[in-house]
């Protein structure tokens, strides 16, 4: 038996360890690694450096001699595993936000919108510009970086405090676009696929009708916080202020616009293509190889959709914009590169770390608690928006939980006769909510690049979570009333 196959054998089985006592002590030890990732993701530790450590603790204190053959068997395999499926996304995503940024079509984007949507709706018009962007496949840390010199000069212009603009950057980039609305290319709505063999484009209506939930209600309260501040204005002494960005005004708006449809159209035509191109299993033979390349289409069609949809708008963005990229595309495209290995890596070691966590007594333990929840979709929501606020991360706890408990959800779904596209749209919205807890990288970067402090912001930012994490059970709500998928 394989050194940590006693582990194996709980997670297999669902034993719980016997006695009260023991069953405690074994949750607690599982959370003990928990704790100690929130502590050093919130400190501002490198995750990737400190997850295996965060995932061996509980380890060594269930069974010590464990430990070297769970890091090498488990935790780099899964993290293994993440790399192989999602590094393409990250890197492509990272080269196509940073064209976009270079080529001065995001400058074009964001000023075409404040004009069509007038100065004097600011916060409406920062939060669409942010979720176009983020829709059309751009980075939402790039859109952070984007957005903000347009949103401090339109705040300062209309007296809004700037304390309500890290809450309205985060409406509109860290959440409908993330993983609500249907086919947005964000990893988030990616990551489902690969386990439920569904597309970016699952349960559209409810994607639509959540994605409207949370724009209506997020608007309705920043406007109500708006109102509430009175005459409080911009307020003085700020950080960070940026310089007055001028959009480019020899770029027309269709040909910046062009790239963010393309990412959406290309999208849609490879995910219809691509099944009936390779069939549900498609096999190559090399004459190197001892045995042919086996690959389940349906787990990778949505991820090779987005892929050669990337691509096609990273070279129009080229073709449509050579003079502007050609002298800084060398050194723009080292730190896309650079920013892509630090999110992949970091959700990978994530993702490790949750596959150790799952294989412990005490998550077999906590996992069982939580089937007491009978409905399959409450459940799914509840246990995914619980590990994405754990890790603070909304891609890291996705995978732990799908990761740990697809086959569990699966199941549950079907026996309950609900579409796997529904169980898709819950999870991936959930993972959205209540991720933003204080030590969110989002939080931090946003909170880091409009110069304000936790204090002055966090507090509209996490209503915003709440509001995102209500519409996960909206939808639940709509689904068993209307069917609707």
């Amino acid at each position: 038996m394989e050194p940590y196959g006693n582990i194996r054998a709980l997670q297999t089985c669902g034993v719980p360890p016997a006695g009260r006592r023991e069953e405690t002590m074994s949750i607690l030890i599982a959370l003990a690694g928990l704790a100690f990732l929130i502590i050093i993701a919130y400190r501002g530790f490198s995750v990737i450096l400190f997850a295996p450590i965060a995932a061996m603790i509980p380890v060594l204190l269930t069974e010590p001699a464990s430990v070297p053959a769970v890091f090498t068997g488990l935790f780099m395999e899964r993290m293994v595993v993440f790399v192989k499926l999602y590094f393409p996304l990250f890197i492509l995503g990272a080269i196509f936000g940073k064209l976009i940024e270079l080529s001065g079509f995001s400058k074009v984007i964001v000023a075409t919108i404040i004009r069509m949507v007038g100065h004097e709706r600011a916060i409406l018009s920062i939060v669409l510009v942010a979720a176009l962007l983020t829709y059309g496949g751009v980075s939402l840390f790039v859109v952070v970086f984007a957005v903000y010199p347009f949103a401090a000069e339109m705040f300062r212009q209309a007296a809004i405090p700037k304390r309500l603009m890290p809450a309205t950057l985060a409406l509109g980039a860290f959440s409908f676009t993330m993983d609500a609305v249907p086919g947005t290319p964000q990893i988030q709505n990616i990551i489902p696929t690969t386990f439920f063999q569904t597309n970016s484009w699952a349960a559209p209506w409810l994607g639509t009708i959540g994605s409207l939930f949370i724009l209506i209600t997020g608007l309705a309260y920043l406007e109500w916080r708006r109102r509430a501040t009175g005459s409080e204005g911009y307020g003085d002494n700020h950080i960070n202020e940026p310089a007055l960005v001028l959009a480019d005004h020899r770029i027309h708006p269709v040909i910046a616009f062009l790239p963010l449809i393309s990412v959406g159209l290309f999208n849609i035509v490879f995910t219809r293509l691509i099944p009936i191109a390779f069939g549900p299993v498609h096999e190559v033979s090399l004459p190197g190889l001892a045995a042919p390349i086996v690959t389940k289409v349906p787990t990778v069609t949505a991820v090779w959709a987005l892929e050669g949809a990337l691509l096609i708008s990273i070279f129009m963005v080229a073709a449509l914009s050579y003079r502007r990229i050609a002298k800084t595309f060398m050194d723009g495209s080292k730190h896309a590169v650079a920013g892509a290995l630090l999110a992949t890596m970091n959700t990978a070691s994530e993702y490790g770390f949750g596959a150790v966590i799952a294989a412990l007594p005490g998550f077999i333990a906590l996992r069982q608690a939580l089937q007491a929840i009978p409905n399959p979709l409450v459940n799914a929501a509840i246990v995914t928006t619980t590990l994405a606020g754990i890790t603070g991360s909304a891609s890291g706890g996705l995978s732990i939980a799908l990761g740990a408990m697809a086959d569990q959800f699966i199941a549950s779904a079907k026996a309950a006769g609900i579409p796997l596209e529904v169980m898709h749209r819950v999870t991936a919205m959930a993972s959205g909510g209540m991720d933003i807890l204080p030590h969110n990288g989002a939080v931090i970067t946003v909170l880091a690049v409009t110069g304000l402090t936790h204090r002055q912001s966090y507090g509209d930012i996490f209503v915003i979570a709440l509001l995102k994490t209500s519409a996960v059970f909206f939808i639940i709500f709509v689904y068993y009333t209307t069917g609707l998928v």
